[in-house]
């Protein structure tokens, strides 16, 4: 290679390296906060207890759920252990080897990553999730703030992926056409 193109190529990867940096830095902010909201409601409230934040829409209501999302699979500890390891290791692994074009995928990839590392610090160190958030105007699960980076991550990936992502469309479109449909 001449030494210009060695340079560019240098310089690129270093750049994804510090991109890489500074995504996960966002995740360990971000589990930070989650554990900190966690510890302070742990702290402050006896279980069960409740603070009406808005009236009739939103209230803090402290509960341990020992189980996955909404309360399903009660007591299935080691499985939530290998299926967040599996998962983690797979996001961890997919970010490091895909190229990475843009910035809301890192972002989204950082918020994922940090809902299900919050939530499995609290299975780690506790045996259960420490649940707080809850709106009072609809028959909805109590959740904790993991939950909603966990949201967020997603729906961000998606937005990435549907709208952002051509090579998404372009690899599902050739293996469309391929089969003939």
């Amino acid at each position: 290679r001449p030494r210009r193109q060695q340079r560019v190529v240098l310089v690129t990867r270093i750049q994804r390296v510090c991109c890489m940096i500074l995504y996960y830095l966002l995740a360990a902010v971000l589990i930070a906060i989650d554990q900190l909201v966690k510890w302070g409601i742990v702290q402050n409230f006896a279980l069960y207890d409740e603070l009406e934040v808005i009236p009739n829409i939103f209230s803090l209501y402290y509960i341990q759920n020992r189980g996955a999302a909404w309360g399903i699979l009660q007591g299935r500890m080691g499985l939530f252990f290998i299926i967040t390891v599996l998962v983690v290791g797979y996001l961890v692994y997919t970010f490091h080897n895909l190229p990475q074009r843009s910035i809301l995928a890192g972002i989204s990839f950082s918020f994922i990553l940090a809902g299900a590392l919050g939530n499995f610090i609290d299975r780690m160190r506790l045996g259960y999730v420490v649940d707080m958030l809850r709106f009072d105007f609809i028959d909805f699960p109590i959740f904790n703030v993991a939950d909603v980076f966990l949201t967020i991550g997603v729906g961000t990936m998606i937005v990435y992926l549907l709208f952002f992502e051509k090579s998404y469309y372009t690899t599902f479109k050739c293996m469309y056409e391929e089969r003939g449909c």
